[in-house]
């Protein structure tokens, strides 16, 4: 359970971190929260030479409202998000997200940016950022992007960040009607199943984590919705489900109807 040996760096800016990830390459890796890459590391299923925090990063712990957006910082605690009036009261998808994640501990030091470069297929915000069609900002050696929710999530522990970059902030559109559901790992409080749904007039938009290895827009039911949930019996259509140590492909695609159907009453 101890780490093998590597370099730790302290970055004082987004441009200096980039720079030093140029410089490293593949030996390098972005320190925030650390609730991802730590326990890796002690494992020793993780070995980077050079460790770079971000975690001082000025500016990279803010939620702010920007027009019609809600605008939170990577280096944001699940905490820090979950106390956020202003995401309370104009984003409370993120918010019932939030209390399901971990226990106190995960949630006063992990960030929502290390948990998406992370892309754990059973962690519960990419769900509601799929639903929300959120948009991920983020800075290379190239200069900023913005990457679309439905773009980002490749595959297991796979995201489209390139290898120099750094996700600086989400931006949220405010939603006024949306829920989040969780069946969860009794232990790990991981999902088994997460579902958010967010209702805008007579559609919705559904995200779906934990059933696949990777979290994914469920448009058969989208397609599907006409008011009701029946709709949630295409949650799986055209997904491959998977399979472990937690729930067999069986149960977990009949989980995931029946989290579908609960988000869509709620």
């Amino acid at each position: 359970m101890i780490p093998s040996k590597f370099d730790y760096i302290k970055a004082s800016s987004i441009s200096e971190a980039v720079k030093l990830l140029g410089k490293h390459g593949y030996d390098a890796k972005i320190l925030s929260g650390g609730h991802s890459l730590i326990p890796a590391m002690k494992l020793r299923l993780n070995r980077p030479l050079v460790l770079i925090d971000i975690s001082g990063i000025s500016g990279m712990n803010t939620i702010t409202e920007q027009g019609g957006e809600i605008i939170i910082g990577a280096n944001c605690t699940h905490s820090q998000v979950l106390k956020s009036d202003l995401v309370k009261n104009k984003l409370n998808i993120v918010t019932q997200t939030v209390k399901c994640i971990g226990d106190i501990q995960v949630r006063n030091r992990g960030t929502i940016g290390g948990s998406l470069a992370h892309a754990d297929p059973s962690s519960d915000y990419p769900a509601t950022i799929l639903a929300c069609e959120a948009i991920i900002e983020v800075e290379g050696k190239n200069g900023s992007r913005t990457i679309d929710a439905i773009d980002f999530f490749q595959g297991i522990f796979t995201t489209s960040l390139a290898e120099d970059e750094i996700i600086t902030a989400v931006r949220f559109p405010k939603v006024i009607n949306g829920n989040y559901q969780k069946f969860f790992q009794s232990a790990s409080r991981f999902a088994v199943v997460g579902v958010a749904v967010v209702k805008d007039g007579d559609s919705v938009k559904v995200g779906v984590t934990g059933v696949s290895d990777t979290p994914y827009r469920a448009i058969a039911v989208e397609d599907a919705y006409s008011g009701n949930s029946d709709a949630g019996s295409h949650a799986i259509d055209n997904i491959e489900v998977m399979s472990d140590h937690f729930a067999d492909v069986e149960y977990r695609s009949h989980l995931a109807k029946v989290y579908v159907k609960k988000a869509l009453e709620a």
